[in-house]
């Protein structure tokens, strides 16, 4: 499927399901213990203060960033969000008559580190009916290292998966655009 038509559904999805955002668990359980193995117990965890005209590119998701007493460590960031893949029953981008009940998501993190170089993607709550292969360790490992300075694109730079093409576009899209609106940020809370 065209890059242009999945950016498009994943889009018109999440506008209609921003109303489910309050909903979504910011802060789950393997994450706590994910920053805990990273840092140890003594980190702590603050949300960014995010500009309008980013926050309106956002749709669902927040940005935190991360201290640790650690020199090693330092400042890290971290995305917590969630990707609307398509809507129980299918995908149709001729249907703007969806709704929050019918779409299928996934919510997920990135821990970047200070250069917003990414060391980890997770998919902790997979709801959707097909292509739950995205959340396998060894697939999302690919993204590891990712800062980016390139597009994601499935079949080149990002592995396919047969029978979960919405989703292994949706993840790559987003993935890409969540790190391209964290340098961004960060450059304007720098200047």
């Amino acid at each position: 499927m065209d890059r242009t038509i999945i950016l498009l559904i994943t889009f018109v999805i999440s506008t209609t399901y921003l109303v489910a955002q309050d909903s979504m668990n910011y802060y789950p359980r393997m994450l706590q213990k994910e920053l805990e193995t990273a840092a140890g117990t003594n980190f702590t965890i603050e949300e960014l203060s995010i500009p309008p005209d980013i926050a309106k590119q956002i749709y669902l998701g927040k940005y935190f960033s991360v201290h640790t007493n650690s020199q090693s460590t330092g400042r890290a960031y971290l995305f917590v969000g969630r990707v609307t893949t398509c809507r129980a029953g299918g995908c149709s981008i001729n249907d703007n008559q969806l709704s929050a009940k019918e779409s299928e998501f996934f919510d997920y993190y990135i821990l970047y580190d200070s250069t917003c170089t990414i060391q980890k993607v997770k998919i902790f709550n997979y709801q959707a009916t097909h292509g739950q292969e995205v959340t396998a360790k060894s697939w999302l490992r690919q993204f590891q290292g990712y800062r980016g300075e390139s597009n994601l694109i499935v079949g080149k730079n990002v592995d396919a998966i047969s029978g979960a093409t919405i989703s292994v576009e949706a993840t790559a899209i987003d993935i890409e655009h969540k790190t391209s609106l964290l340098k961004l940020l960060l450059k304007k809370e720098n200047s």
